[in-house]
């Protein structure tokens, strides 16, 4: 059962820093302070400094997308304990010039060499959870380059010099970014400890919250790459580094793993969810599943229930774990493995699902469907520009710091992204050489009438699609503005079966619920047959910009369990 900390406790580390920051959960409809207005641009992401890079872009004439690969540069230095150039990054971009949307899958593939016998003659029956066997290409790179040359307006060497200044310069670490640091036990490798750990005398030891951070190797990087481009990360010292450390450390790493690595433009998918379209990108991410589960929760009338009910959290929980089932079975690699998008996202897969759904009882053991009808540690940002186009963009390391390893002089951590291939042969998810493993990461967008109504996203592995929905929900049925909507109490449900092949807990799984949660609705759950865990707080951080449609006006929310900062001009 080692192996299910994955989806149940891998994201502990999340809450850990958030519990050490012991910030209150806001009573539903209510938010921690104002909403952020403006009219000629916004950011928002989770550390302040790198959303106002983000806006000095903006500024400077940049554009939306200049703006986001900055802020994501800046974010690899001020957050990395959930993020980096060793990690992966997902987009979806609103161009205003065509008025349509693109997605971008920006994630690595398994290695050459990483192949079910190899794990198989080791013993294993999951992949490790950290360490060198647990690596795939990082694709946050390629995906910056993707990103620039379809729709950037400048080069890496201006995107990325306030990044680099800072990372000289020093920057100072916020607390509950700090408190997590210090809840992440990765330090052991040389690699790691010479570039996250700060020097108290003879000792090293985790930055304070307020104390300024240093990153002169993660500098030389990003010079390498302003100065190279992205072939200097792919194909010069950047991969040679990394297939050294393979080497060194009994990794599959090869050279050419990285030589051949690109992203991939995929359409993003939608549902619609009474009025507004709600796009997600396919898998091998998890963005379906909150399709799945508003197309679940559309045929009720959520506002009569109100916020903060059982009646809600019910629907809501039921719903996760329906989807949850598919996404363990059918969510992979399309190019390996035929998943039925279309048809899981269909009303009328729904509707064949709902006849599960039991309003007074919860459900302890979930199958997946027949969708067959016709025939994952995270930062999120967004940025909109005075032009209004969109940028909806997230990257992770996966768990705290990724897999816990770091070529030394490189400056940034080495994602654990592989751990979530699945090691049954019969599994869609199963390891690949060269495929791409199932991804907890989703960027968000709403539409409505055609044009951008929302740019959004939840951090937090199994709370992503879970956040995705009930901020959803909490502005179109409850009213609530773009802040008080991420600041609302949530419930998340963990405990389901796993795209790695791990079955589901026992009795369904379990309810963590926010203190903002009522006793009496913690009661009813209960009697229904939920497993209920009272929590400090959960995982997950979201961000948000909503354009209002009369006025054009940029609102901007980021959470209070979150050190961020949504910031215009």
């Amino acid at each position: 059962m080692r192996t299910r900390v994955l989806f149940a406790a891998a994201f502990a580390l999340a809450a850990a820093a958030l519990l050490a920051a012991e910030r209150p959960v806001t009573p539903a409809g209510r938010s921690t302070r104002s909403v952020t207005v403006a009219t000629n641009g916004m950011v928002a992401t989770s550390h302040p400094l790198a959303a106002q890079v983000g806006l000095d872009v903006l500024k400077g004439g940049g554009n939306a997308v200049d703006a986001a690969i900055a802020t994501s540069a800046a974010m690899g230095l001020m957050e990395p304990t959930s993020c980096g150039i060793g990690g992966d990054l997902f987009a979806i971009v609103w161009d205003a010039k065509t008025q349509k949307l693109y997605g971008l899958n920006a994630s690595g593939r398994a290695p050459g060499k990483a192949t079910l016998p190899y794990f198989k003659e080791k013993g294993l029956n999951a992949i490790p959870t950290s360490g060198p066997l647990s690596w795939s290409v990082p694709g946050c790179v390629d995906g910056w380059d993707q990103l620039r040359t379809r729709f950037g307006t400048k080069g890496f060497k201006e995107l990325l010099t306030p990044a680099i200044g800072y990372a000289e310069a020093g920057v100072p670490v916020p607390e509950v970014i700090s408190g997590h640091w210090k809840s992440v036990n990765k330090m052991r490798d040389p690699g790691m400890r010479e570039t996250f750990l700060v020097r108290d005398g003879a000792a090293l030891r985790s930055p304070n919250a307020g104390e300024v951070f240093k990153n002169p190797h993660l500098a030389r990087s990003y010079k390498l790459i302003a100065d190279g481009g992205r072939d200097a990360f792919y194909k010069g010292e950047v991969a040679e580094k990394l297939v050294a450390l393979s080497d060194k450390v009994g990794g599959l790493f090869a050279l050419k793993d990285f030589a051949d690595h690109t992203s991939e433009w995929v359409d993003p998918v939608k549902a619609s969810y009474r009025g507004y379209d709600v796009w997600e990108l396919p898998p091998p991410g998890q963005g379906i599943a909150a399709l799945q589960m508003l197309n679940l929760i559309e045929p009720h009338d959520v506002k009569k229930m109100g916020p903060n009910s059982p009646d809600y959290w019910h629907l809501l929980v039921e719903a996760t774990k329906l989807a949850f089932a598919d996404r363990a079975k059918f969510y992979a690699d399309p190019v390996f493995a035929k998943v039925p998008v279309a048809d899981l996202v269909s009303k009328e897969y729904a509707a064949k699902r709902a006849k599960l759904l039991d309003p007074n009882k919860a459900l302890t053991d979930v199958p997946a469907g027949d969708p067959k009808l016709s025939t994952s540690e995270t930062i999120y940002l967004t940025v909109v520009d005075k032009d209004r186009n969109c940028v909806s963009l997230i990257q992770s390391n996966y768990s705290g710091f990724g897999s816990g390893l770091s070529a030394p002089g490189t400056g940034f951590g080495i994602q654990n992204r592989g751990c979530l291939f699945a090691l049954d042969e019969s599994h869609a998810n199963k390891l690949e050489p060269g495929k791409r493993p199932f991804h907890t990461i989703i960027p968000a967008m709403v539409t409505k009438d055609g044009k951008p109504w929302l740019t959004f996203g939840v951090m937090g592995g199994d709370m992503q699609p879970q956040g995705h929905v009930q901020v959803l929900v909490n502005l179109i049925d409850f009213g609530m503005n773009v802040q008080a909507a991420g600041d609302a109490p949530r419930v998340e449900h963990v405990g389901s079966a796993s795209p790695r092949g791990e079955p589901a807990g026992a009795k369904g799984g379990t309810v963590k619920a926010e203190p903002g949660i009522p006793v009496e609705v913690v009661k009813e759950l209960d009697r229904r047959g939920h497993v209920v865990e009272r929590v400090k707080v959960n995982g997950g951080g979201y961000q948000g910009i909503l354009i209002d449609p009369k006025t054009n006006v940029l609102h901007g929310g980021t959470e209070s369990r979150k050190d961020g900062a949504a910031v215009g001009y």
